[in-house]
């Protein structure tokens, strides 16, 4: 493979020209619109990512205008996009850059490695796709290029097996223009090399692949079964105010519908059963999610109490303001439904696709 390194680039390059994505952040050099649609696209489909890519740099356009933002802000802007950590770590790193580097994107991948939510690929492709720099990236769509155009046969999620999966990938970088060839080598994995169907018959790169069976590759270590977790909250209105939490723990942030502690449906303010029930996944565990029927009377004080985890981050906001407040996915949804007619008055289960 190794002396058919500039045939293998000039080929990929004149396909990529001929065939690739037009994607809002391939058109900037900017590091900061790079870095969002970086972190917007970890665990998130392309056609996902745009819409919010593009309304995210309306709203906080540099460095500055994200730093001075406030955290509700940041998560109402980041909501149903999931996973919410890269939000709040972009917004930290939107600071330190403010703070300490006068707003300007450090250059060097050791660095950018220091800052919150940048490993090794997110470094690699700014340093790629902002400053040009001569280096590899390694993501889902790459490694399956990777792994088929070297018959790869090692655990590319194995600490050995990515190892050398990014050794692989450093040996076919050109020199010049690394982010026209990065750009391409994704939209062939996105677009041609594609899981458990590839379109061998019509790829460009068939000539150099070594895949005596593409399919079966990449190959990854047996996965463990996701956990099951139950989650009880309760729906509480009163006056057209909804009852609201401000989550400590996985939502950090975020509001929710409050957590119901353990015991609490013998409370007369509680129905019997749930009306609404949903499943998500949620990294390594599946989610099932009830809301039970909260009262209505004077529930903030006295026996009447609804016995939820935390009364000191809960707050009353008006429904008509629910828009405008952070929430995760599933609590919107949840909300949106029950505060609906006539879908409140009856039980409601939805198998969700994501958070």
């Amino acid at each position: 493979m190794a002396f058919q390194k500039g045939q293998f680039q000039r080929a990929l390059t004149i396909w990529y020209y001929r065939n690739g994505r037009d994607l809002p952040w391939r058109r900037t050099r900017d590091p900061y619109a790079v870095l969002v649609s970086e972190f917007m696209l970890q665990q998130t489909r392309v056609s996902t990512v745009i819409p919010y890519y593009t309304n995210w740099l309306r709203r906080f356009p540099d460095f500055g205008s994200l730093a001075r933002a406030s955290e509700d802000d940041v998560l109402h802007a980041w909501q149903g996009l999931g996973y919410y950590a890269r939000a709040r770590n972009l917004h930290i790193t939107a600071k330190i850059v403010l703070d300490q580097n006068q707003g300007h994107f450090p250059r060097s991948v050791d660095e950018m490695q220091q800052l919150p939510g940048i490993g090794k690929y997110t470094a690699h492709a700014v340093a790629s796709f902002a400053f040009n720099q001569s280096l590899p990236i390694v993501e889902a769509n790459t490694a399956r290029v990777l792994t088929r155009l070297f018959d790869f046969r090692k655990a590319i999620d194995s600490e050995v097996g990515c190892e050398a999966l990014w050794r692989y990938a450093a040996t076919l970088v050109p020199k010049s223009n690394a982010w026209n060839y990065n750009s391409a080598l994704l939209d062939l994995g996105a677009l041609v090399c594609i899981p458990r169907q590839p379109k061998c018959g019509i790829c460009p790169m068939k000539k150099f692949c070594r895949a005596k069976n593409p399919a079966a590759l990449p190959i990854k270590k047996p996965g463990l079964r996701p956990k099951r977790l139950i989650e009880k909250h309760a729906l509480v209105v009163r006056r057209g105010r909804i009852l609201l939490e401000q989550s400590s723990s996985r939502w950090r942030g975020m509001w929710i519908l409050p957590p119901v502690k353990p015991g609490s449906f013998k409370h007369p303010n509680f129905h019997g059963r749930a009306i609404y029930t949903s499943v998500f996944p949620f990294t390594t565990h599946q989610v099932a999610f009830k809301v039970y029927a909260g009262g209505l009377r004077k529930i903030d004080s006295g026996k009447n109490r609804v016995a939820v985890a935390n009364k000191n981050s809960q707050r009353w906001i008006r429904i008509e303001s629910l828009d405008s407040v952070p929430m995760p996915s599933p609590h919107r949804r949840a909300m949106r439904h029950l505060l609906s007619e006539p879908a409140a008055a009856r039980p409601h289960r939805q198998q969700s696709s994501g958070s």
